[in-house]
């Protein structure tokens, strides 16, 4: 029998109604699309996969991700938009059109009171190379590996202020119960 998940109070068996769903991606508002989209390709080396204007709203949408080597993705843009929303773990940054003008951080990060929003994360595969990527690129550090009750766990800031989680999997083994 294959893994069915953790059972707890609360966990419910899916039904037929329900497949085929699957999370594709997390939304963030940023400020200044310039800067975010400079952090999230140049420091975690993401692809904007598809940008969609809407004009009438005055927001665009940038979809990031990272395609496996190999991986196929269409030329043709509204063939990009359905591979796009058939995608597992991408990042959609929201950028509401004049917030680029507004003076310092404009969106809550979820850390601060009220906490909310807690963070995205992103798995390397060599924990303290990415320290040094990011200690090389100015990356605002919450905690490094070595700091606090959680080893083996980084968070850094992006240039909203959203918080990131960096993990290797290979030394998650033994977290938690």
């Amino acid at each position: 029998m294959s893994f069915q998940g953790e059972q707890h109070p609360g966990v419910a068996a899916p039904t037929v109604d329900s497949d085929g769903f699957r999370l594709n991606h997390t939304m963030l508002r940023i400020k200044d699309p310039e800067a975010a989209l400079a952090f999230y390709t140049r420091v975690f080396g993401m692809r904007v996969m598809r940008r969609l204007d809407f004009e009438e709203m005055g927001f665009s949408l940038y979809f990031l991700g990272r395609p496996e080597p190999g991986e196929s993705v269409p030329e043709d843009a509204g063939e990009r938009t359905v591979w796009t929303f058939s995608q597992r773990g991408l990042l959609e940054l929201t950028h509401n059109w004049g917030t680029e003008d507004e003076e310092g951080r404009i969106y809550h990060d979820g850390n601060a009171e009220p906490q909310g929003f807690g963070h995205i994360c992103f798995s390397v595969p060599d924990l303290e190379a990415a320290e040094a990527w990011f200690d090389a690129n100015d990356v605002e550090f919450v905690k490094r590996s070595d700091q606090g009750k959680m080893k083996d766990v980084v968070f850094v800031k992006d240039v909203d202020g959203y918080w990131i989680e960096v993990v290797q999997a290979d030394r998650l083994a033994a977290l938690g119960d």
